[in-house]
């Protein structure tokens, strides 16, 4: 098949390109790097700041319009599938449309039903929007509802969801929110990830240190909960100067963020969150722990009843700090969980199995 994957997030696009490569498809990547993390594609759809950057990408975009058509299957990463204003993504979706033959929407982050759902039908105990029946208010929260609330995104969102031929969830949370609306034509498929070709090496129980890594996205470190998981990191570091060493990456591009996080015994990530998103799931590949989004829902979607080697937190900083802690004086813990995480990775997100199942779904369609 040939397939184009258009816009990026987290090198969700890219990874499964790789794959799919590997299972003999010609596949391009279009999308803008997501932004400072400079992801790999072949197609380079970057934006520059400011007003004539705009201007720029449109005539970027007009001049390689030919080469994002006589496609088998067309993926976009979300209804914002370029960084352009809604209401320049419409005429550019029919045209999408139009010249090939299949599309498919990816819920993998931000978007109307996400963000309408969390809100209004709460099916979550807590998320970015909500916590139990109360409505998540601060400033990060407040701008995601105003971008996707009764605005052009909410439209375009409502109208390629109902045109497309398929829409994958990548997360629980995301699913959750879908299925609802498109019964039949949503299908969660893992996020995948490229195994580490040498098996992390576990770590002794001597070891005199718990060695912590935490990024921290620009902007987003309240909408994330990184603001509460960093405090928590930075008082238990306070507490046991000792056995406890925190590493921050900020704002860094993907090559850099990865180098860092080698070597951890665990990542803090997304606080709000049931499920690892990728920069964990990447870490639990090397053998480095996850410490965010380990919920029931999270092993039940994978059918998963062995293997659970998150440290599930609460939204709270007691939570996140009392997990830590318990970490720290029981690091005998650590290399069974290292383990598992690891072969969670391999049973549940490595890339060829996660890209034969879009090879299959792109087939049915």
């Amino acid at each position: 098949m040939k397939i184009l994957l258009l816009g990026e997030y987290s090198n969700v696009h890219w990874t499964l390109a790789e794959g799919l490569r590997k299972l003999g498809h010609d596949v391009t990547v279009a999308s803008n790097g997501d932004f400072w993390k400079d992801y790999p594609r072949d197609i380079d759809l970057a934006r520059k700041p400011g007003k004539w950057g705009g201007i720029k990408l449109m005539t970027k975009i007009a001049a390689c319009l030919p080469r994002l058509r006589g496609y088998d299957v067309v993926q976009l990463i979300n209804p914002i599938f370029m960084e352009l204003r809604a209401e320049r993504l419409f005429p550019i979706y029919r045209y999408l449309r139009r010249h090939n033959r299949k599309v498919v929407l990816g819920a993998m982050g931000m978007d109307w039903y996400w963000v309408h759902t969390c809100i209004h039908e709460k099916p979550l105990r807590y998320s970015d929007f909500n916590i139990g029946d109360q409505v998540r208010n601060d400033a990060p929260a407040q701008k995601e509802k105003a971008d996707w609330l009764g605005t052009a995104k909410e439209r375009l969102n409502k109208l390629i969801a109902d045109d497309c031929d398929a829409i994958v969830t990548g997360l629980y949370e995301y699913d959750v929110c879908y299925r609802p609306h498109f019964p039949d034509k949503t299908h969660f498929i893992p996020y995948p990830i490229v195994m580490p070709t040498l098996t992390p090496q576990q770590p002794t129980h001597s070891d005199p240190k718990l060695k912590l890594f935490i990024g921290i996205s620009r902007g987003r470190s309240a909408y994330k909960g990184t603001d509460i998981m960093l405090r928590a990191a930075e008082d238990l570091q306070r507490n046991y100067p000792e056995r406890v060493e925190l590493l921050k990456a900020e704002g860094v591009p993907y090559a850099i963020y990865e180098q860092m996080m080698n070597g951890s015994d665990a990542i803090l990530d997304q606080l709000y969150s049931y499920t690892p998103s990728m920069n964990p799931l990447l870490a639990m590949s090397k053998g480095i722990i996850c410490v965010g989004g380990g919920e029931p829902e999270n092993y039940e979607i994978l059918d998963e009843t062995e293997l659970h080697p998150i440290i599930n937190v609460e939204p709270t900083y007691e939570s996140v700090y009392a997990q830590l802690e318990q970490l720290v004086l029981h690091q005998e813990r650590i290399p069974e969980l290292k383990r598992q995480s690891v072969e969670y990775i391999r049973r549940h997100h490595d890339y060829l199995k996660v890209a034969r199942q879009y090879e299959e779904l792109y087939q049915s369609l």
